[in-house]
């Protein structure tokens, strides 16, 4: 009997907490939702709304030489230049997975994309998105992603 007690303590307990790390990756992957929604609506509040204070963005691809170069961007340049985006032009990031990990109050979110310009294949990569939990709010600290022509998965548009 003592067993069973012991079992089913720990089942309800694990379960708990899994529900809670699960309510808490939904919680993460709805801040990139909310990226996303706000990048392809071209809506710079919707997208600044889900960064901390003075994020940092990079992006590693290579350069014309072919050698991978990291390059740093500021939060207000990169809004800048997707509002800017003529409205005639439409482009589409479209994630493939979310792999999302939890430790505490931080948060890492990979997510490969393909990318299409003008309804045609541009390039793909993967955004990893590192978030910090403050308040009981799930903020973007840290931002960076690959982009590349070539070994590319997922080329379809979904």
């Amino acid at each position: 009997m003592k067993r069973l007690v012991t079992t089913a303590v720990f089942v309800i307990f694990g379960t708990l907490a899994f529900a809670q790390t699960s309510s808490e990756e939904e919680k993460v992957k709805e801040v990139v939702h909310t990226f996303f929604e706000g990048f392809h609506a071209r809506d710079s509040l919707m997208m600044k709304s889900v960064f901390y204070e003075d994020p940092v963005i990079q992006t590693i691809a290579k350069g014309e030489d072919g050698v991978p170069q990291l390059v740093n961007e500021e939060l207000e340049k990169l809004l800048k230049g997707i509002v800017s985006i003529p409205l005639k032009t439409t482009f589409k990031e479209v994630l493939h997975e979310y792999v999302i990990k939890i430790d505490g109050d931080m948060a890492n979110a990979w997510t490969p994309y393909s990318f299409y310009l003008n309804d045609t294949f541009s390039h793909c990569g993967v955004n990893n998105f590192q978030l910090l939990k403050q308040k009981g709010e799930w903020k973007i600290i840290y931002l960076i992603d690959t982009r590349r022509r070539e070994g590319c998965e997922y080329k379809k548009l979904k």
